[in-house]
């Protein structure tokens, strides 16, 4: 009988909590599984962090409040103060105490407040709370300091940032902390959340089918991550160890000849755009594994914070379809809404079951990925707000990126698209390429005979 890596994971840690009796140990989700795996690929073990930065009036934010409004949320959301841990070689999470630190951040000699970040973030450890806070200001005479809500990645995905913000708005608005927080309200939280968990590693057993893993391998037996891990070395003087570009597009219209979801982004047309950047970065007949979030928690599960969005894969290569007389591909764009509809059937199977099959079908792919893209539907999160004063939530480049390039996109009044690369792995010329390539795959606003949005 075919048992997944899911129905694996379930049976050892049903054993293991049943052995020890382990009333505050959790099972991880196949979303927190992965970025165990990830951060197992990363030579200096990094964490995959969420962070979101908010610039506010200089002397708007008490941190003693924040700390305790942050701490009730702690309280609230198991998840929030929950410490991964493995037994017998299996990943959980074990409950612990609130203890959110809020932490305010001195400058470097010559620093300003996105550099002191940057080095809050690089200095992370895995140990201790998985929401952090911090604080900086970018000199004696700055009007403005930055505020950093961070998260690490398995204890948050998208959807659990507008709840997020919306509670941590409310406690620091009625000025309450952990103690606050009714028993009763923390146990009927604990259990949503187990019920949550557990119904979402029922969805992805079912989902690791002997039928899906056969069609995952075939999707992705030519795969292989093209780019080289980056190394230590400094990229250069001065430089940050990532590069930016951005492109704003109206999401009043847009041309799209292909399916879209109900949310108006044309995701087909951006994985097919993320092709035509891959052939710049990679060179062509290459398949690159890039990697985008998918799904969410199971129907009937209530709405917790935590960690259930699949990383689904996409394999970006141009050997697949050959290209138009004109280079632009025509074909390329219908095969990647086909195929991308037939990817989103098997989306919940989890990464990890999905690397497997891949490797079983002859792949040399190690579970890495050359690029990824993700879309967040701003339209839907509040804004944070402290003591009746709206943040306004700023960029701060130059951050870590776990993967080699990353393409974001924003649904807001507009849909912002950003593009990050790693600068040990492209040069900023290249990426620049890869980025003027992603552009001109895009459909042309101006032609639009959908409405988007």
């Amino acid at each position: 009988m075919h048992l997944s890596i899911t129905g694996q994971y379930l049976a050892r840690y049903q054993r293991i909590a049943a052995d020890n009796r382990e009333s505050d140990l959790l099972p991880v989700t196949g979303a927190q599984r992965r970025f165990v795996l990830v951060r197992s690929l990363d030579p200096a073990g990094r964490p995959d962090l969420v962070p979101m930065f908010f610039a506010f009036r200089r002397g708007t934010v008490d941190p003693v409040r924040l700390r305790a409004a942050a701490n009730h949320l702690a309280a609230r959301h198991p998840v929030l103060r929950a410490r991964p841990e493995v037994l017998r070689g299996t990943p959980a999470l074990r409950l612990a105490e609130p203890d959110v630190p809020v932490e305010r951040l001195v400058r470097a000699p010559g620093e300003d407040a996105a550099g002191a970040m940057r080095r809050a973030l690089s200095a992370w450890t895995t140990q201790g709370s998985p929401l952090r806070l911090y604080l900086a200001e970018d000199g004696p005479d700055a009007e403005e300091e930055v505020l950093a809500v961070v998260m690490d990645h398995t204890a948050c995905d998208g959807q659990s940032l507008a709840r997020i913000v919306e509670e941590l708005s409310s406690a620091y608005h009625h000025g309450i902390g952990p103690g606050e927080l009714a028993p009763a309200d923390a146990a009927a939280e604990l259990a949503a959340y187990r019920e949550a968990v557990q119904m979402q590693l029922e969805a992805e057993r079912c989902a690791g089918s002997a039928a899906a893993l056969e069609y995952w391998g075939g999707r992705l037996r030519n795969v292989r991550e093209r780019a080289a891990l980056p190394g230590p070395q400094d990229p250069g003087s001065g430089t940050l160890p990532t590069g930016a570009a951005e492109l704003r597009l109206p999401t009043g219209a847009a041309e799209l000849r292909l399916p879209a979801p109900a949310s108006g982004v044309p995701f087909p047309a951006l994985l097919d755009a993320c092709r035509a950047m891959a052939r710049v970065l990679y060179g062509a007949g290459h398949v690159s594994p890039i990697g985008y979030p998918w799904g969410g928690r199971p129907a009937a599960a209530a709405p917790v914070v935590g960690c259930f969005l699949n990383t689904v894969v996409f394999p970006a290569g141009t050997d697949e379809v050959p290209d138009g007389p004109s280079g632009d591909d025509p074909l390329g764009a219908e095969a990647t809404a086909t195929d991308w509809w037939d990817d989103l059937d098997r989306a919940d199977t989890p990464f990890d079951e999905v690397v497997h099959a891949a490797r079983s079908a002859g792949s040399l792919w190690s579970g890495r990925l050359d690029g990824l893209l993700t879309v967040d539907d701003a339209r839907r999160r509040p804004p944070l707000s402290l003591g009746g004063v709206v943040g306004r939530e700023v960029h701060i480049d130059g951050r870590h990126v776990r993967a080699p390039f990353a393409v974001s996109v924003t649904h807001g009044p507009e849909l912002h698209i950003r593009m990050v690369w790693d600068r040990h792995v492209h040069d900023d010329r290249t990426a620049q390429d890869g980025f003027d390539a992603f552009r001109a795959a895009l459909p042309a606003p101006e032609r639009a005979d959908v409405t988007v949005g």
